[in-house]
């Protein structure tokens, strides 16, 4: 992308040459492949193009839109929790692989925010950090012992969570499971869960 400009009197004008739509194909691929999970608002704006454009590109490439993307890695990418009923897990999990690591995806909605300022009640965030953290256990007793957190910043409605849980030690009845919920590419919280697990018994 090139960017040129010149000078009218006290005013800069900027004209943006955009990608050539070869190139932008090129592009959109590329950044879906990096994340699986980016939206198509999100597209927009790294690809500076309006919505209508990005979903027609989608189309033309044979690329899915998020939810059903989603719908395929779930059906094709984890193994099945063995801790926890999946109903048990806040969020969506699209992939996991028991004692090694996991991911989920928990959109904001209206029921998980505060009516006034529209911010996600910060017990949702950690609930699903903390679900994945037992999910991805390989035992049928998984149980947080401790959890050691941070919320980064504010999630706001209608705002997509992805949580990486990343298990990091395993030693007799106790893991170690790190997590990190990014929105987009922005981390919005960490957290560090010591997980009770009945096989080292």
């Amino acid at each position: 992308m090139k960017y040129g400009g010149y000078n009218s009197g006290r005013r800069s004008c900027f004209v943006i040459d955009r990608l050539s739509k070869k190139d932008r194909h090129k592009r959109l691929v590329q950044l879906i492949d990096e994340n699986p999970f980016v939206t198509d608002r999100e597209l927009t704006r790294q690809l500076k193009v309006s919505i209508q454009t990005i979903r027609l590109d989608r189309m033309e490439l044979g690329i899915p839109e998020l939810r059903e993307r989603m719908k395929q890695m779930a059906e094709h990418s984890y193994d099945q929790v063995r801790s926890l009923s999946l109903e048990e897990v806040i969020g969506d999990v699209v992939d996991l692989q028991l004692d090694k690591s996991g991911i989920s995806i928990f959109e904001i909605r209206e029921e998980h925010v505060f009516s006034k300022t529209r911010i996600a009640r910060g017990h949702y965030v950690f609930a699903q950090a903390n679900s994945l953290a037992v999910a991805v256990i390989n035992d049928e007793i998984a149980l947080t012992s401790s959890a050691d957190i941070r919320f980064l910043r504010q999630v706001k409605l209608g705002e997509k969570c992805i949580a990486k849980a990343y298990v990091r030690n395993i030693a007799g009845q106790k893991a170690k499971v790190e997590v990190f919920t990014y929105v987009s590419d922005e981390m919005v919280f960490q957290g560090n869960f010591v997980i009770y697990r009945s096989a080292g018994e």
